[in-house]
């Protein structure tokens, strides 16, 4: 008689992993805490520290093959960025880490599941019990959507902010406000890309295309911003 594969975790379907070794991936999960109430002697930490060094190379290659033209300083401050506590944190709350997580009874109590230095030593610890269980191929795997999700908030978080430090460039240079003019705007209603165009002092400073047309603002005046002279 065959029998059927287990079924996933809810935590394995979020991290699109399956593991072959589940003893791994039940001391990935295990507190401090919980294992000093069980009276085990084993918790989470020797695989965050093994964790942490594994998202280091991943994101370290990531950032060296999308980016030719940076030098080694600027690549190590977006590595640090990427990898940084607050990036762990979002992305275990958005595999739902927490809630699988093994703790005491007191940590449990006092909100364990949501404490930010909880999520983030687990999160490392999971990835590094990815690698252990499949290899680097599998560890990449888990830890791309990450890393894609940190530039693209990194990315809105500079955009977002590009039309109010344009603002106040244009103003400390005695001009008048920026103006921004969609230039176009196509494809079907589900999936329209806008085009606008920043202009600045009577010329065009910058274009921006987006699937909105704020978004085609922010990015127009993100490229105003790097053709403005400093005052």
């Amino acid at each position: 008689m065959a029998f059927g594969r287990r079924p996933l975790t809810p935590l394995e379907k979020s991290l699109g992993h399956r593991f072959k070794r589940t003893d791994l991936l039940d001391l990935a999960l295990t507190h401090r805490s919980w294992a000093n109430e069980k009276g085990e002697p084993e918790h989470y930490e020797r695989l965050e520290f093994l964790g942490d060094a594994v998202l280091g190379l991943v994101t370290a290659e990531w950032l060296f093959q999308r980016n030719p033209e940076l030098p080694e300083g600027e690549l190590a401050k977006l590595k640090a960025q990427l990898v940084s506590g607050d990036s762990l944190v979002r992305h275990a709350e958005a595999l739902g880490l927490g809630v699988a997580l093994r703790l005491g009874v007191g940590e449990e109590r006092s909100g364990g599941r949501t404490k930010a230095s909880i999520l983030e030593d687990s999160m490392e610890a999971v990835l590094g019990a990815i690698y252990l269980d499949a290899g680097l191929d599998a560890a990449c795997a888990a830890i791309l959507p990450m890393l894609e999700a940190a530039t693209e908030d990194r990315t809105r978080a500079i955009s977002g902010d590009a039309k109010t430090q344009l603002q106040e460039m244009t103003q400390a240079l005695g001009w008048d406000l920026p103006e921004y003019r969609l230039a176009s705007a196509s494809g079907p209603d589900h999936s329209k890309v806008f085009v606008v165009e920043c202009w600045v002092a009577g010329e065009i400073a910058g274009r921006g295309e987006g699937p909105s047309k704020k978004m085609a603002e922010r990015l127009a005046a993100v490229e105003a911003l790097a053709r403005l002279p400093e005052k």
